[in-house]
């Protein structure tokens, strides 16, 4: 993955490209995650870990741009809070095998193969009654042009997440359209698939 692009582009930036604030979809289903131990796959500057920490969870947030996990834990120190921040690419982190209460992934936008791969890491890695919950572009966001990555291979879809997510049962699995507001990074109208899973 490249490093050197997220490196710029967290850097370019003296704000937060995505804002501080959490996204509103994790803002509004956090509570389906067990307390306990909670893993965020490609947190970036720290909006989605540091807010479930605020929540009482026990956060690792993992990224692989060092520029992006020094904003996460200016972030952290601004909230009062503590996180365990991993600078990791994700082709490169274990995630375990029964040990997470929780694992969140919100516009993680991975490779194909790599995110195949990391899902299956995903139902190896929660606790029995262990949730996954996701917020990820579509193809469909290819028309709208507000955000993520311009190439439909890293984009996702409920089908796609049902496969490789073979394990989990799915309590919320929708595509929908809605205005997303984080930061520069992320704003508009937006093609989202979204889901809540369970081991």
């Amino acid at each position: 993955m490249n490093q050197s692009k997220w490196d710029s582009k967290y850097g370019d930036n003296q704000s937060y490209i995505f804002g501080t604030e959490p996204n509103t979809f994790l803002a509004e289903y956090f509570s389906q995650l067990p307390r306990g131990k909670v893993l965020c796959l490609g947190d970036g500057e720290g909006r989605n870990s540091v807010f479930l920490a605020k929540q009482r969870y026990q956060v690792t947030a993992v990224d692989m741009s060092l520029i992006g996990i020094e904003k996460a834990k200016k972030l952290a120190e601004e909230n009062d809070v503590s996180i365990n921040f991993v600078h990791r690419d994700l082709q490169d982190y274990e995630i375990g095998e029964n040990c997470w209460q929780g694992i969140v992934s919100i516009f993680c936008h991975v490779p194909v193969s790599l995110r195949q791969k990391i899902h299956a890491d995903v139902v190896r890695g929660l606790k029995p009654a262990g949730v996954f919950l996701l917020e990820s572009y579509t193809p469909d966001q290819l028309k709208h042009g507000t955000g993520g990555p311009p190439n439909a291979d890293l984009l996702m879809t409920s089908a796609t997440l049902s496969q490789e997510l073979t394990g989990l049962s799915f309590s919320h699995l929708v595509e929908i359209e809605r205005d997303v507001q984080e930061g520069s990074g992320h704003s508009g109208w937006s093609a989202v698939v979204q889901l809540v899973a369970v081991k």
